[in-house]
């Protein structure tokens, strides 16, 4: 029986060591860290979370990564979207998970990258202050040139998710890039040039009026992101000087923000959908974040089958949903199991997906 869509969802691999992570947090610093140290800050809050069948684990481990695979198949995710990280001149970080399922075969199971152009500040990543931890840089056209030749082998491995037979590529800050036109021709022909048929590329963005000119710069897609700032929904004049002026936490109901994460922009072919088990940023930032309340299994079913309807009449190729996320444990933002919910957000996924 065949999906009702085709849902994508994106993978963090920041869970394992690496130096970088060490010198800016301490020794042995991965996503967990920032999990296992949250605490509730008001009644109810649902912190700390606390990861179930997979454990606290590392993504060195093989067993893992293939545990992960049979869990998101099970319930009709067709593959992950891992964050690949490209700093410009040759400069990667957070790459070892993936380049071992490329080198090993294993799992066998789809994936494409989402370039995470994006300069690191500390307050972002759980460190106090504004300290830039690393720059993203765009040194030119030799440097798109390395970027592909780079990634070259996972364009053309089996596994890599297509769209009418051209891999699929996210960029997270589209509106980053200096010379976006420069870079999508550079990519196109490297790709043509090296036996594929293209690339087709993806967008990210939460502005909707950029959905046209975004397109008109050569992206063959758009993924709407409404989660990604603060939710405009449900916010009193108190609420809004509470959080301004003494920084308190503001919190939303996950029941009403469920209509405000999908629109009319969605029933495009040139638009990706996006859907949102939670969201819960207070293990990175405290109460400088802020908390969809009250997720359940149930609610984002209800939240699932919305966005299901608007991809239902495109072709079968572009009935993609981007599912942010599979493993943001750190932004309440996950799919894997856990000690409160079990496989509930699992189950309801495939129950929309696949039935029960």
């Amino acid at each position: 029986m065949e999906n009702k869509a085709r849902v994508i969802a994106a993978y963090l691999p920041q869970y394992y060591p690496i130096p970088e992570n060490d010198i800016w947090w301490g020794k042995g610093f991965t996503e967990w860290t920032n999990v296992g140290k949250a605490k509730p800050l008001f009644k109810g809050h649902y912190q700390p979370r606390v990861p179930a069948d997979l454990g606290y684990y590392d993504l060195r481990v093989p067993e893992t990564r293939q545990a992960q695979a049979d869990m998101a198949r099970e319930c009709g995710i067709e593959g992950f979207c891992y964050w690949h990280y490209w700093f410009g001149n040759g400069k990667r970080l957070l790459d070892r998970p993936f380049k071992e399922v490329l080198k090993s075969g294993e799992p066998d199971y789809p994936f494409c990258l989402a370039w995470a152009n994006s300069s690191w500040q500390g307050i972002d990543y759980g460190v106090k202050g504004q300290k830039l931890l690393i720059k993203q840089e765009y040194p030119g056209l030799k440097d798109h040139e390395q970027h592909f030749y780079e990634i070259l082998p996972a364009l053309s491995d089996h596994r890599y998710i297509r769209v009418e037979n051209k891999p699929l590529f996210l960029i997270f800050n589209p509106r980053h890039l200096p010379n976006p036109k420069e870079f999508i021709d550079c990519w196109q022909n490297l790709a043509v040039k090296n036996g594929l048929e293209g690339v087709y590329f993806v967008a990210q963005t939460s502005d909707l009026p950029a959905i046209d000119p975004l397109i008109n710069e050569g992206y063959d897609s758009v993924n709407i992101i409404r989660i990604s700032h603060p939710p405009r929904y449900g916010i009193s004049t108190i609420q809004k000087i509470k959080r301004k002026v003494f920084r308190e936490l503001v919190r939303y109901n996950y029941k009403d923000a469920i209509k405000f994460f999908s629109g009319p922009e969605d029933y495009s072919e040139k638009v990706i959908p996006s859907i949102f088990p939670n969201w819960d940023h207070t293990p990175r930032s405290g109460k400088k974040g802020y908390v969809l309340h009250g997720s359940t299994p149930e609610l984002f079913k209800k939240h699932v089958e919305i966005v299901l309807k608007a991809v239902a009449n495109k072709p079968t190729q572009k009935k993609i949903i981007y599912l942010k996320s599979w493993n943001e444990w750190a932004e309440g933002n996950y799919m894997e199991p856990d000690l409160m919910f079990g496989h509930g957000y699992l189950q309801a996924l495939k129950e929309c997906l696949i039935g029960s």
